[in-house]
């Protein structure tokens, strides 16, 4: 079975995610691109992932390279749109240089990376980093995160419900898991 591309465009789409902006320096000078494919790898070592096109010009440069990731606020679209290209549109570009990787001013949090690792992924490329130093904006519980959501930029909405990773049945830290061990006779939830 043929899986549309325009289908699969439009139901990844469905999947709400942040919007980062991936920064390095190159020869010719300080470069950033905005990538809504960004996540946690590891908590030990720290690891990141950014998955870049590989027609990007940001691709060819970060391989190798240290890189910075910065996490951008609802206030930033206007940031998001200038460094996908789209340039023109009032966004005043503060650099930050860091002794890892540059990095741009504000977002809620960011990330600077040495390469870890690089792997193969369609017409995309996984870049892993290891994440050297990392900080959030002192106001980020309090701030809204930048989304990316049926092809648009999109703040969130209110609190709806905690749910902390150590309150679930699947934590590394809880004994019982999903699956109850058969001697006590229990079974799988």
């Amino acid at each position: 079975m043929r899986v549309d591309s325009r289908e699969f465009r439009q139901c990844l789409g469905q999947f709400a995610t942040g919007v980062t902006v991936v920064t390095c320096r190159t020869e010719a000078g300080l470069h950033g691109a905005t990538v809504n494919a960004f996540t946690a790898v590891s908590l030990d070592p720290p690891l990141v992932l950014v998955a870049l096109d590989r027609r990007a010009k940001v691709c060819g440069y970060i391989t190798g390279r240290p890189f910075a990731v910065t996490v951008l606020d609802s206030d930033a679209h206007q940031m998001a749109l200038h460094f996908a290209g789209q340039q023109g549109h009032g966004a005043a570009v503060g650099w930050v240089d860091h002794e890892v990787a540059p990095r741009i001013a504000g977002g809620l949090a960011w990330f600077a990376c040495t390469p870890w690792a690089s792997y193969d992924g369609g017409d995309h490329v996984l870049h892993v980093g290891l994440v050297q130093d990392c900080q959030r904006h002192p106001d980020g519980p309090d701030s809204r995160p930048l989304v990316f959501h049926g092809g648009e930029f999109r703040s969130v909405g209110e609190h709806l419900a905690g749910a902390p990773w150590l309150d679930t049945l699947d934590s590394p830290e809880c004994d019982i898991g999903w699956v109850l061990p058969r001697l006590t006779g229990s079974t799988a939830r």
